[in-house]
Order: C-alpha cells, then sequence, then structure tokens
C-alpha cells in the first residue's frame, strides 16, 4: 500500500487545543522539560506566549494550504511553525504525516524521530512511523515507495512497525484508531505473534463489521496459532449474521476434509449470492470431493450452469469431465476434456482429464496418442516444462504402456517422472512396481532401498520393497521388512494387510490368516481386511471360508465390485452355481462396465456353462484389453480352441507364456498348444 494511501485511512491530525497550550503546560505527547535537547546537543527551551500563538497561526494556515492541495506552502508553514516553537511536538508530527501522504519515505521517517525526541510519546509520530515502515516491509512493487537510505531488511521493518504501532495505540486517548490497529494485527501475522492478532482482531472485527479483509485475517491467525478450531466456531458463530462469511466457513471445513458440512456451507453460501459462479465451482468441488452419485449429480448440474453462463471457464470444465467420469459417462468426460484442450493446449489439466477418462474406459492407445505430443510440447524448448507438468503426465503415459505390455516404455516414462519428481513418493512407486511387472527384480530392490533410507517410515515403500525382495527370491528379508513396518504401523490396517500378502504367497497360508483374523477384530468396519481374508481362504482352498468373508464385504458395501468379481470368478472356476456366478460378476460390470478383468470372469462362466459365443465376446474383448496377463490369455485360448479356431488359440496361448505368468500352468499351456497344432494340421 502506497504510504498516502495508509496515511489517507489513518486520517493523521493533531490535537489543536494541544497545539494551542503554551509550551510549559503541554502534557508528553505536545513537549518536553526545557533541559531536552533537540538532537544536535543544543538545550531547547520554552517558547514565549507570542511565539506560541504565532506557531498556532502558522499551524493552522499549514493545515488550511494543505486542504488546498498546495504541498510545498503547508510544508513551509509547519516548519515557520516549528521554529516559532521548537517544543510543539504535534506540529512536527503533522508534517511528518503529511511527507507520508507525499510518498516521501526518508523525510516523514526523519520528522517523526525529530518528534519523537521532542516527545518520546507522541502517538502522531509513532502512528506514521509504523505505517511507514509497515509500508516498507511489502514486498517491492513498481509503484511503491523507495525504502529510506540504509533502510533496514523486511523483517527489520515489520519488528520497526510493531514497535511503533504498538505505543501509537497504547494510550486511552480520543477515539480507538482502527486502521492502525488493522495495520498492527497484520504485522503480528506476519511476525507469527498469532496471539497478539487475536486478542486485537476479535475486538477489531466485532467494531468494524464492514472490513472486508479483517474475518480473513483473524482466520489466519487462528490457523497460524494452530486453533483451526477456534477459527471454525468463530465463523459458525459469526456467519449466521453474516452470510458473507459462508464462503470463508467452508473453505475451513474443506481444509479439515468435511466435505459434506463444506458443500452444505457452499449452498448458504450460494442462497445469498445465487449468481455467483465462484461459488457454483466451488460448491461443485466440495460435492466431487464428497462423493455419492446423488452428490456428483449435484455437482455436474452446477457445474453445466457455470458453463452456461462462462462457456470457456477452464476450471470448471476441468471439474465437469471429472463429474461425468464419475458418473460413468465417459463419452461425455472425453468430449469435456478435448474442450478444454481446444481452449488452452499448453495447459496440463485437459490432458489429465482426457487421461483418466481414457483409463476407466481402457483406452490406453488413445492416452498414448494423446499424451505422447503432448508431453513433447511441454519438453520443446518454446515452453519451459515443468516438473509439475511432466509429472502430473508422465505418470499416466506410464500407466498406458504398462497395459498395452510395452514395458520398456512404461519404464522409461515413470523413470523419467521420477527424474523431475523426485520427492514424489507416488512416482517413485509407480517406477518400482514396473520394475516388478517387467521382472527387473534387481531395479525395483535397489529403487525401493534407496527411496526407503530417505523416507524409513512409509509404508507404500515398505510394502513394495518387501514385495521387490520376495520376488528377487529373498522371501525372508521381505517377510522382515514388512514385521518391522507393522511394529511401526500397528494403527494401520494396510500394514496388516502388506504382511498377511507376503505370507501367502511365500506358503505361510495361516501365518496370513492370523495376521488377517486379528486386524479384522482390530478394525471390524475395515472391508479391505475381509477382502484380503476372502483371497487368501481362496487360495488355500478354503472355499466356504473365502465365500463368507467376500459375504461380509458385501454386506457392508453392496456395491463393492471387486468382491463382487471374486465371488463370481470363484464359482465359475470351480464350474459351481454357474447362473449364480454370472450374476455377480454381471452386477460388478454394471458398476465398472470396461475392466477387463471383470469381463474374463464374465466369459470364464459362460465358458464353464457351454455358452461359447457368450464367452468369445467377453473373453476377446478381456484378451484386447488386457495383453500381456497370462490368465486371461489362456482364458481366451481355451474358447477359441473349442471353437476350431486354432491358430488363433494358438496366438492367445503364445502370448500367455509371454505375458506375466501369473497363476499359470506353463506345461500345461505348451502341451495344449502342441495339440492345436496336431488338429491345425489335420485341416
Amino acid at each position: 500500500m502506497k504510504l498516502a494511501m495508509l496515511a489517507a485511512l489513518l486520517g493523521v491530525s493533531l490535537s489543536l487545543a494541544a497545539a494551542a497550550e503554551p509550551a510549559a503546560q503541554r502534557g508528553a505527547t505536545g513537549s518536553v522539560r526545557p533541559e531536552r535537547a533537540d538532537g544536535r546537543g543544543a538545550q531547547l527551551a520554552p517558547a514565549a506566549p507570542d511565539k506560541v500563538a504565532e506557531a498556532y497561526n502558522q499551524f493552522l494556515l499549514g493545515r488550511h494550504l494543505k486542504d488546498q492541495d498546495n504541498v510545498e506552502g503547508a510544508i513551509a508553514a509547519f516548519k515557520r511553525a516549528m521554529e516559532f516553537d521548537p517544543l510543539a511536538a504535534d506540529v512536527v508530527a503533522e508534517l511528518a504525516a503529511l511527507y507520508m501522504q507525499q510518498n516521501r519515505a526518508d523525510e516523514a521517517i526523519a520528522t517523526a524521530e525529530q518528534a519523537l525526541r521532542i516527545a518520546p510519546a507522541n502517538r502522531d509520530a509513532h502512528r506514521v512511523l509504523g505505517l511507514v515502515y509497515a509500508a516498507l516491509s511489502e514486498p517491492r512493487r513498481s509503484n511503491a515507495p523507495r525504502p529510506p537510505a540504509g533502510g533496514g531488511r523486511p523483517d527489520d521493518n515489520v519488528a520497526k512497525a510493531i514497535e511503533h504501532l504498538e505505543q501509537a495505540i497504547d494510550r486511552p486517548i480520543g477515539d480507538p484508531d482502527s486502521t492502525v490497529r488493522a495495520t498492527l494485527a497484520r504485522l503480528y501475522v506476519r511476525a507469527s505473534s498469532y496471539d497478539k492478532a487475536i486478542a486485537l482482531l476479535t475486538d477489531l472485527v466485532a467494531q468494524e463489521p464492514g472490513w472486508q479483509d479483517g474475518p480473513q485475517l483473524l482466520v489466519d491467525a487462528y490457523a497460524g496459532a494452530g486453533r483451526n478450531a477456534d477459527a471454525v466456531r468463530w465463523l459458525e458463530q459469526a456467519a449466521a449474521s453474516s452470510p458473507r462469511l459462508y464462503p470463508m466457513l467452508a473453505d475451513l471445513y474443506e481444509r479439515d476434509r468435511r466435505w459434506k458440512d463444506a458443500a452444505d456451507t457452499y449452498a448458504l453460501a450460494l442462497a445469498a449470492s445465487p449468481r455467483s459462479s465462484d461459488l457454483k465451482t466451488r460448491y461443485a468441488t466440495a460435492l466431487l470431493n464428497g462423493g455419492g452419485r446423488e452428490a456428483i449429480g449435484k455437482a455436474r448440474a452446477l457445474l453445466n450452469d457455470v458453463l452456461s453462463t462462462r462457456a470457456n471457464d477452464a476450471r470448471a470444465l476441468y471439474l465437469l469431465s471429472q463429474a461425468e467420469r464419475r458418473l460413468g459417462d465417459l463419452n461425455a468426460a472425453e468430449a469435456t476434456a478435448r474442450r478444454l484442450i481446444a481452449q488452452n493446449a499448453r495447459s496440463p489439466w485437459g490432458f489429465y482429464a482426457l487421461s483418466e477418462a481414457l483409463e476407466q474406459h481402457r483406452q490406453y492407445q488413445g492416452i498414448v496418442d494423446a499424451l505422447s505430443p503432448a508431453i513433447d510440447q511441454f519438453r520443446s524448448p518454446g515452453n519451459v516444462a515443468s516438473a509439475f507438468e511432466l509429472g502430473l503426465l508422465l505418470p499416466h503415459l506410464g500407466f498406458a504402456y504398462q497395459a498395452l505390455g510395452q514395458l520398456d516404455k512404461a519404464i522409461a516414462a515413470f523413470d523419467e517422472a521420477h527424474r523431475v519428481a523426485p520427492d514424489d513418493l507416488a512416482i517413485t512407486g509407480y517406477l518400482i512396481e514396473v520394475n516388478l511387472a517387467a521382472k527387473k527384480y534387481s531395479a525395483a530392490v535397489d529403487l525401493a532401498r534407496q527411496a526407503r533410507i530417505q523416507n524409513p517410515n512409509d509404508l507404500r515403500l515398505a510394502r513394495l520393497g518387501a514385495q521387490a525382495l520376495r520376488q528377487s527370491g529373498q522371501p525372508d528379508q521381505g517377510i522382515a521388512v514388512m514385521q518391522d513396518a507393522l511394529r511401526k504401523h500397528a494403527d494401520e490396517p494396510m500394514a496388516y494387510i502388506g504382511l498377511a500378502q507376503i505370507y501367502s504367497d511365500t506358503s505361510r497360508g495361516a501365518d496370513a490368516v492370523k495376521v488377517l483374523q486379528d486386524a479384522q477384530a482390530k478394525f471390524p468396519a475395515n472391508v479391505t481386511i475381509a477382502f484380503e481374508l476372502g483371497s487368501v481362504f481362496d487360495k488355500q482352498r478354503r472355499f466356504p471360508d473365502a465365500e463368507a468373508a467376500f459375504h461380509r464385504v458385501l454386506a457392508r458395501e453392496p456395491d463393492h465390485a471387486a468382491a463382487l468379481n471374486y465371488l463370481g470368478y470363484m464359482l465359475a472356476e470351480r464350474g459351481e452355481r454357474l447362473a449364480e456366478s454370472v450374476g455377480y460378476v454381471k452386477r460388478a460390470l454394471e458398476i465398472d462396465p470396461d475392466n477387463g478383468s471383470f469381463l474374463d470372469s464374465l466369459g470364464w462362466a459362460y465358458y464353464k456353462s457351454n455358452k461359447l459365443d457368450l464367452a468369445l465376446d467377453n473373453l476377446g474383448r478381456a484378451a484386447g484389453q488386457l495383453k500381456t496377463n497370462s490368465v486371461i490369455q489362456d482364458h481366451y485360448g481355451d474358447v477359441l480352441v473349442k471353437l476350431k479356431r486354432y491358430d488363433e488359440a494358438i496366438a492367445a496361448w503364445t502370448r500367455a507364456l509371454s505375458g506375466d505368468s501369473d497363476a499359470i500352468d506353463r506345461g500345461g499351456i505348451d502341451k495344449k498348444i502342441r495339440a492345436a497344432k496336431q488338429k491345425l494340421g489335420k485341416k
């Protein structure tokens, strides 16, 4: 803020009565004892009454000239008044205030300091110095005043401003100066003196209900003091009579991840300002974060309303694509993302939204086609590619390559993402996972070990490191890693699940069951534990126990797609209750229609039911989507050979052998390939 603006807001003035008083009668704000020096060593004596009167006349003239915008004339009159009465500190302070109004920081400081040498408690001089130092502490702008010669650093200026402003408001003389107190409160927040800021702001905000910045400043002070709950309570009370505070309250709810409270509060804010596109967008964001189909549908409606009047609102377009995707309208999500890209291809957000829509649609080649040129553009010399942009998009390119079975390209994408964002643990995890998928176990072990040195308490890295050790032929070391992780994360369900998984993968099924049962007793509402227990029971061929575990999941979450699919596939694999099996998997596909694993389960259930046309359709879609999944390719080969499409069956089985090799009988597949070749030769 300019010094002139500060002074205008402050309304700096002096007491005419004090200026008119004889010097010997003035108190601390106007004069000092005659023996006080003037700062140059000379002793000052009280002025004669006639000189005091003339000083007063010159002071009045100076004020008149100032009101007439005759600044230089006013300065000359104030200086003459000071010559007639050198002890009139109020006159000196008035001149300092005028210098401040003119952005003459050097002269304002020097003159205010002169006033304080005469009267150390002069509130107007302290006020001028406090406001000047406050302005000088702000970051420099092109129109900001230059600091005085030898001026201090911003932090020094903050300390000086606080010192002077505290003295400016310290004496109960006249009306409280709200501008000075507001400036002081801002400085307290900047200096992390949050308790002082809260004490000052609580009264000031109540006294100045029209002060727009006051509530936010008070909330910032509460937040800085670690008193978020107090900030929420204050806003909850204040917003009832001042609806403009509802957005601020909603924002605090969002910080605490209280999404429903945030959404409800934005609804109240929107009721007070029904045409605000910004509030509609923020309301939609809270609804999306809160989740639930009804809330997401409401968010979509709000965003379409925003876009009806602001068709190129980039944030609304991005959020709308997210809402459409989460509602399952993937074509609309893709179209909205492409609309955002067309509007601004230099922003990563349209490409990010498009990637998410295509991923859910399992259109991985489409992701490669869209992201490859976009990432090249962000890397190009004409664009300063930021770690943020590349870190945002490269993982999606890596996921697409991985799903397409192009693991070397996937590793390259994740590796580049890791280089540009080395501290992003999510990206580090993706790089470890793709190395595991590519059977580059030593690389995965090394990556996990290095990452865990810097992040020894990260549970996800511990789980990935344990998997890498197991798959590299060091199962005992992997188990030890997860046992240690469980000791450190005894209150996190995923620690139990991670240990149970490595027990199960190392043929220690009984240990896995015990860990999960202990976890289930500790976290009875956690469906992931129940799901994992069902999986372990299935691997141990304890099918009734597995079914019971999955039914416990569905009793709590009827739309748990993974549990529905697992139940259906487990029955299909055993060739039991095939109609029931089909029903479970169809329910899973209603929730996630393009899931290749679910399509495989349905196709396999139809295969076991000898409904080969239906089996072929679903298994073909699954095999086309998950080309490196050996089990799915094996299933596809089985249905093809039954239909006497031997060459296609051989191709599918060959893909199975070159795929991930998880849970397949390689010798059995080789035998099927030889048999198919014999039949093909006889045709």
